[in-house]
């Protein structure tokens, strides 16, 4: 980073308190769902302010590293449903939104978005009170465009600073992978499935896992195993990526929560990275009613159909 990044945090912190009392005092929302200080040093965690003290509370760090959307999904009760609702919403964040709009989830005129000026968020393996480098962005940042979310209903008018385009550490893995072959590509993701412990946290964390019962939950009849063996972890993971294939905003949430180190936004992005090649198609941009993969048109390409 050109500069430090924490005056300009500490600024945009500021703007949020501000708008957040505004709001709240004027009853144009009923809650805000934004970051507050966590019990670590230099750490935060997801809030939901009611009054305008629990609005001075909230911040915005480096280590805001949740996606908040996921709270205003249906399988999420502990958000009031009775007037509108603010939230504050990185990039990538508002992507998971415009998703979640375009499947019926939610509705444009019942939220207010609070958007933040964000020049990347710590990496799952950084200390939360690191200062933000080149080194400690989360690899998701180092692919991202979306620093000023469009279409909020506010947004600080805090000045980022200019940044060098990073080296996507999700394109180069993709690209290794896509050099090997079908064996040796096969033989790196049962190794990686082989880890997955069936916690569910990735399920968990996801905007677009909004299911009240997921359909891996059944066993009447049973679709996937249940328990940690390596069939089981296999069609889990595959039945996933191809769930959230063109609706996927690339948050990496799944990937940060995972304890046991799985790559599961390798595997969205490669997702992602196909469905920009054969539909020229990306998730989270406009609201739509049905992505690639859920509707049918004649320009398709049906080369694969042999």
């Amino acid at each position: 980073m050109t500069q430090p990044i924490t005056s300009i945090y500490a600024a945009v912190t500021e703007a949020i308190r501000a708008e957040a009392k505004r709001l709240l005092s004027e009853g144009e929302v009923t809650v805000i769902i934004g970051y507050a200080a966590g019990r670590r040093t230099g750490s935060t965690q997801p809030v939901v302010a009611t009054d305008i003290a629990a609005a001075a509370k909230l911040i915005f760090t480096p280590a805001c590293v949740n996606n908040l959307a996921v709270y205003l999904t249906k399988a999420k009760k502990e958000i009031p449903r009775s007037g509108k609702i603010g939230i504050v919403v990185k990039g990538c964040d508002l992507k998971a939104l415009v998703g979640l709009m375009g499947e019926s989830q939610l509705k444009r005129e019942e939220l207010y978005l609070i958007g933040v000026p964000c020049a990347g968020v710590l990496g799952s393996t950084v200390q939360p009170a690191a200062e933000l480098t080149t080194e400690t962005i989360a690899s998701k940042c180092r692919e991202c465009e979306a620093h000023l979310p469009a279409g909020c209903d506010f947004v600080p008018n805090v000045a980022l600073p200019a940044q060098q385009p990073l080296e996507s550490t999700y394109a180069a893995e993709i690209a290794r992978l896509e050099a090997l072959t079908p064996a040796e590509r096969w033989a790196f993701w049962k190794e990686q499935f082989g880890k997955c412990i069936k916690c569910y946290a990735c399920r968990q964390v996801c905007p677009f896992c909004f299911c009240e019962q997921c359909l891996c939950d059944r066993n009447k009849p049973q679709m996937v195993e249940s328990t940690p063996r390596p069939s089981g972890n296999t069609a889990w993971h595959i039945v996933r990526a191809m769930h959230l294939a063109g609706r996927c905003a690339g948050c990496a949430e799944c990937e940060r929560v995972c304890p046991m180190d799985i790559p599961l936004n390798l595997l969205n992005r490669k997702m992602a990275k196909e469905l920009k090649e054969l539909f020229d198609y990306e998730a989270g941009f406009e609201v739509n009613e049905k992505g690639p993969l859920a509707s049918y048109d004649e320009k398709d390409d049906q080369s694969f159909i042999k």
